[in-house]
């Protein structure tokens, strides 16, 4: 028969069991339990039970302990007592037991507002919003009232399941009526939040302005908010507010504030001012808000700044290695620099994980730099990243930038899943090379294996056939894409199709697509279109139309006015072109001059051109002469070099076939200029005549 202890020493392990509880020694404590009291019988045990299911909610595995301990609960008739068996529905709640929590709570001989809560606060856990705000209505019903943290948990879900209309009013109506809730500052800031979040700001602020007692919670919801919402302005002066209200901000609210000071016309300076706080206050030391200073001022240009501030810092965690390898790549893909990190961060003994590969890829896309390229690639590969499906995206883009359209369609091919961001790479892959047959060929695969085209990848192919120049293909697939429901079309569609349409002299058609739109026209819209009608000689439509259109809507860059006189200057209006140059003098505006960089392989171009043959040289010339000067530009690349080699007779090293490839995305005048007069006067008498006879067709 089992044994009953006495008072005393039921007081006294009963207190020592509650003392191991609070100071969270969960191990020890069930340890107590099962050696010392267990064995000592049931009777007088119940007020210790809520300490012991309360130890078995922090059990790593504790699903046979927790039926035990259900169990002697039943058979010692202790879940008649409403504190055990609200810890019984606590403890199921925080193993993710919804059915068994509800059954317990189903079968309680009676319930109070600790029942309700516990129920409540485990649907919103489980986002089940319907059920939880009908046993809300049955706690008024019964007259209990709900706690200000569980409507804020509400409040929270309505948030996270995007459901404001109705049940997110009804719960603050009920904050307004309730006088009971009234004045809580957790509630008030969860209604910021919300508001905030479901981009009502006007709403937001009413409850903001209204709160008798603002702390820093409030202030961060409301700052974060504003900068979620893009209004950086006022994210910034609510910042500058709280401080005039004598409230400090903490490590939250100054990284809820930094990408507002990024999208400021004076970046640097706030960001410097940010760090500057940062540093008085003493939360220098926070890690995370040390990363978010680095990618701000990579983000900024400056990264002198956050390397300084990386090398100063004293835990460097993936997420810190992640940030400055980033950064490289977001200041303009300084990819040696951004290898060297990743080789250092492995040497220091930290793994790079698929957000610090995903910058290196990055840095490698930036900077078109194949050999680091194969390099990032045989590491994922190396250490089986090549599964994630992000990062093998990244790759296609990647490769497909740096010119080896081969290793981009292999690591496609090999991909074992494809998704719509797959397809869009590979399609932007092939037309950035030129070969829009073969993009139209993806896009309709990703059609036949079920894939819906999403924006992007309608782009992708309007971008390819503008690279191609496939006319006819990009009006069928933009009128399929306007004709799709649950897609729009944007800004980018419009000037990728009317930048086609001016290209290939259909200029009627380019003017009837820009009535068409259902927003208003871009500067490069009207750039493009104005462009086209010099090349294909409409200069009537150009000077009535989209020349006043452009200068209306980009009023202060002055390559607008250029194009413009331009214009008047070839149709013989030298007044016209006149009274453009005035408006330029008039509003301050200079001519923009243009700057041309050529790196290939770490090496400059004089170096790489010497190894090249005599009729290779005039090969390349003669390619890029013919770009500059505008022949065959419906041409993809790859038509291009094969009927300059055909008709000149010429014969062409691989090499050089694909330097010039590399040299496609370069500025071409600049190379026409360095070539021609580098090395056409010491081309042999043979080469020369080719070149010659090139420039008289």
């Amino acid at each position: 028969m089992a044994r009953s202890f006495t008072s005393s020493l039921n007081l006294e392990l009963g207190n020592k069991l509650k003392r191991l509880v609070s100071e969270q020694l969960h191990d020890e404590a069930l340890r107590l339990y099962k050696q010392k009291i267990h064995p000592l019988g049931t009777n007088g045990f119940t007020s210790i039970l809520p300490s012991v299911i309360k130890a078995c909610s922090f059990q790593k595995e504790p699903f046979l302990i927790n039926e035990q301990l259900h169990c002697l609960c039943l058979k010692s008739g202790a879940d008649r007592d409403t504190v055990v068996s609200n810890s019984l529905i606590s403890m199921y709640v925080k193993l993710s037991n919804t059915f068994s929590a509800r059954k317990v709570f189903d079968e309680m001989f009676q319930r109070d507002t600790v029942s309700y809560c516990s129920i409540v606060n485990c649907y919103c856990q489980d986002g089940l919003l319907c059920e939880a705000v009908k046993l809300v209505k049955e706690m008024y019903f019964y007259g209990f009232v709900p706690k200000s943290e569980l409507v804020a948990s509400l409040l929270a879900l309505c948030t996270r399941v995007g459901r404001c209309s109705k049940v997110a009013r009804m719960l603050h109506a009920l904050f307004l009526v309730d006088e009971r809730m009234q004045g809580s500052v957790l509630l008030s800031t969860a209604l910021v939040d919300m508001y905030l979040k479901f981009d009502d700001p006007a709403t937001a602020f009413y409850v903001f302005d209204r709160m008798e007692v603002k702390n820093e919670v409030s202030w961060t919801a409301m700052i974060s908010g504003c900068v979620a919402n893009r209004n950086y302005e006022m994210g910034i002066g609510l910042f500058l507010a709280m401080q005039r209200e004598n409230l400090r901000p903490n490590r939250v609210t100054v990284m809820s504030i930094l990408p507002a000071c990024i999208e400021l016309g004076s970046g640097l300076r706030l960001v410097k001012e940010i760090h500057g706080f940062s540093f008085r206050n003493g939360f220098d030391s926070d890690d995370r808000l040390t990363a978010a200073l680095v990618t701000m001022f990579c983000r900024c240009g400056n990264v002198r700044l956050a390397r300084l501030l990386f090398e100063e810092s004293k835990v460097r965690d993936v997420v810190m290695w992640s940030s400055m390898i980033g950064g490289y790549a977001e200041a303009g893909g300084d990819c040696s620099e951004a290898m060297n990190l990743l080789s250092q961060m492995r040497e220091e003994g930290t793994e790079p994980n698929s957000v610090t590969l995903l910058a290196a890829v990055s840095a490698c896309t930036n900077s078109a730099s194949l050999s680091f390229a194969s390099r990032i690639h045989s590491y994922i590969l190396k250490c089986g990243f090549m599964s994630n499906i992000v990062l093998a995206n990244a790759l296609i883009d990647m490769y497909a930038k740096c010119g080896s359209l081969l290793a981009a369609r292999k690591v496609f091919y090999q991909l074992s899943e494809k998704d719509v961001v797959s397809w869009s790479s590979m399609i932007n892959a092939y037309g950035l090379h030129g070969h829009g047959s073969e993009a139209l060929e993806i896009f309709q695969g990703m059609i036949k294996s079920g894939e819906k085209a999403d924006a992007m990848a309608f782009l992708a192919v309007l971008s390819a056939c503008n690279h191609a120049g496939l006319v006819e293909e990009a009006q069928t697939i933009f009128t399929e894409a306007g004709k799709t429901n649950r897609m729009s079309l944007t800004l980018e569609h419009y000037a990728c199709y009317i930048n086609l349409l001016g290209r290939s002299g259909k200029i009627d058609d380019a003017l009837e697509a820009v009535k068409n739109m259902p927003m208003d026209p871009s500067a490069r819209i009207w750039s493009s279109l104005l462009s086209a009608c010099e090349i294909h000689d409409r200069r009537d439509v150009a000077h009535e139309i989209i020349a006043n259109e452009l200068i209306k809507s980009e009023p202060d860059n002055p390559a607008n006015y250029v194009l413009l006189s331009k214009i008047h200057t070839e149709s013989g209006n030298c007044y016209g072109a006149e009274e453009v140059r005035r408006a330029m003098q008039r509003r301050g505006l200079n001519k923009c001059y243009g700057f041309s960089k050529v790196d290939l392989l770490k090496f400059t171009g004089y170096k790489i051109i010497n190894n090249i043959s005599d009729t290779g040289k005039a090969f390349l010339i003669i390619l890029i002469t013919d770009i500059f000067l505008g022949y065959h530009s419906e041409s993809g690349w790859e038509t291009l070099l094969e009927i300059v080699m055909e008709h000149y007779g010429l014969e062409v090293e691989q090499s050089t076939i694909t330097i010039f490839i590399c040299l496609v995305p370069v500025v071409m005048d600049a190379c026409v200029k360095l070539w021609l007069f580098k090395f056409l006067p010491r081309l042999s008498p043979r080469v020369s005549n080719i070149f010659q006879e090139m420039k008289r067709h």
